[in-house]
Parts: C-alpha cells; sequence; structure tokens
C-alpha cells in the first residue's frame, strides 16, 4: 500500500464518523447516510460509503425530504468525495435542486512537517481569539476574505461552538490591530488526526507568507495535544503551502448545496 493510499484508509476509517461533526445539533443515520443539522439552520449530509444506500435516484430526494420537513433549515450541503464508487449521484443531486461548487483537494499528511521555524513576517502577530467580540470580527474578516457577504449566522455558530469547550481552536494573524488572516484548529476525538480549516488571508495580504506561519502556529498546537497527522480540506491557494510541508493531495471533496 502506497503512503497516498495509506493516507486514504486512515481518512475514511478515522473521520468519515461521528467525528466528523462534532458541533452538530442532530443526526439522524438513513442506511448509510448521515442527516446531521447544524445550529443557524444548515443541513449537511455525509457518509462513510453509499454500500447498501439503494438507487440514488430514490435515495437523495428521500434524504432532502428530511430537511424540508424541518422549517428552521434553510440550506443544506451534500459533501461528495471524488474517490467514493457513486453513479448517477451527480446526476440526481441536480434533478433535486442541488448546485455543486467549487471542488477542493483533500490533504492529508504527517503533522510535524508543519512545524518548522517559519519566520513572521514584520508587523505580523499570531494570537488565539476566545471572546464573542473577536470571533465575530474574525468570522467577518474571513467572509470577506473569501468574497462573502458577512453572514451574522456563521459567527454564531462559532461563538456557540467555542463555549462547548471540545478544543476547537480559531487563531488570526493580525497587523497593527487588523485581522489580516484566520484559521480553525480541530482535534479529532479518538484518532490521529486534527483538521485545520477555515484558512482565509484578506487578498492584500497574499503571497507574505502569513498563511504558512498561521498554520505552523496551529501545527504547533496540535503537536502539543498528541496528534500526529493532519487534514484539510484546500482551495488552491492553500493547497501548495500544505503540499510544500509533506502533505498529499489523496482525493478532492465536491460540496453540492441546495437552498429552500
Amino acid at each position: 500500500m502506497t503512503i497516498k493510499e495509506q493516507y486514504l484508509k486512515a481518512y475514511d476509517q478515522q473521520l468519515r464518523t461521528d467525528a466528523e461533526t462534532p458541533s452538530a445539533i442532530s443526526v439522524t443515520p438513513m442506511g448509510p447516510l448521515r442527516l446531521v443539522t447544524f445550529a443557524g439552520g444548515r443541513g449537511f449530509i455525509t457518509y462513510q460509503n453509499l454500500d447498501g444506500a439503494g438507487r440514488l435516484s430514490d435515495v437523495v430526494p428521500r434524504a432532502l425530504e428530511h430537511f424540508r420537513n424541518n422549517p428552521d433549515i434553510t440550506d443544506v450541503e451534500w459533501k461528495t468525495r471524488g474517490h467514493d464508487h457513486a453513479p448517477g449521484l451527480h446526476e440526481a443531486l441536480i434533478a433535486n435542486g442541488f448546485t455543486p461548487d467549487d471542488s477542493e483537494s483533500i490533504m492529508v499528511g504527517p503533522l510535524e512537517g508543519l512545524d518548522q521555524d517559519v519566520p513572521l513576517p514584520d508587523g505580523v502577530s499570531l494570537r488565539k481569539v476566545v471572546g464573542p467580540d473577536d470571533v465575530r470580527a474574525m468570522s467577518a474578516m474571513a467572509d470577506e476574505a473569501f468574497g462573502e457577504s458577512v453572514s451574522t449566522r456563521h459567527a454564531d455558530a462559532l461563538v456557540a461552538r467555542l463555549a462547548r469547550n471540545d478544543g476547537m481552536e480559531l487563531w488570526v494573524a493580525e497587523i497593527d490591530g487588523r485581522m489580516v488572516s484566520a484559521g480553525r484548529l480541530e482535534p479529532v476525538p479518538n484518532s490521529d488526526f486534527v483538521g485545520i480549516w477555515g484558512g482565509a488571508t484578506l487578498e492584500a495580504f497574499r503571497g507574505r507568507g502569513i498563511y504558512r506561519a498561521l498554520t505552523a502556529a496551529r501545527a504547533r498546537s496540535a503537536l502539543a495535544m498528541g496528534k500526529t497527522l493532519i487534514h484539510s480540506d484546500s482551495t488552491e491557494y492553500s493547497r501548495p503551502i500544505l503540499e510544500r510541508s509533506g502533505l498529499v493531495k489523496v482525493s478532492t471533496t465536491t460540496p453540492y448545496n441546495w437552498k429552500r
């Protein structure tokens, strides 16, 4: 088994479980599917594989109906992976009103590869944020970096999640007191893994090594927790940075989104 195959096996076995949705309000099984409800009216559909699911043209509308019946749900994400055997899934999702978003690379690798003596760019400081006001400011900055409207719903969900004190960490990079980059650290209980998520840097501050320094800081924090492997769904901005640190692209993931 190649190292890529080993990483992909670990990803499928250790992460595609309840470990994938630590902030869920509820999880309803439907065959191999897990129908997840998050705070803020968000639905999420995931699974370890589709073995025994049945005809996907029947499964997709049944899963969606679960969320349609809850008036508080405003949007639903169906998370697909490129290495899954799922003939007809794309067509079934499109037929039921889902729209594919951009694909991202699933990156897996040794955590120590990110724990490097990365020079901190001039004028940049790094810190964890813990207070509600800081969390909301971080969330608004990330929305801006991704070219999206500022979402109070995302911010509320982060504030509520941080209050659970389940190990999640929120990190920011600042210049002259202004947040310019941010990211989340997600230790996965009962596994070798920690996840790095939400990497966002304002466009005017990209290409300076800020994200790389922020990633190294999160890696050091994760190593202190005893974790050895890291995973991330990466955009084309962050993928090359992670590859240079020893992570491997093991597959792709594409979210399909439905809005009420």
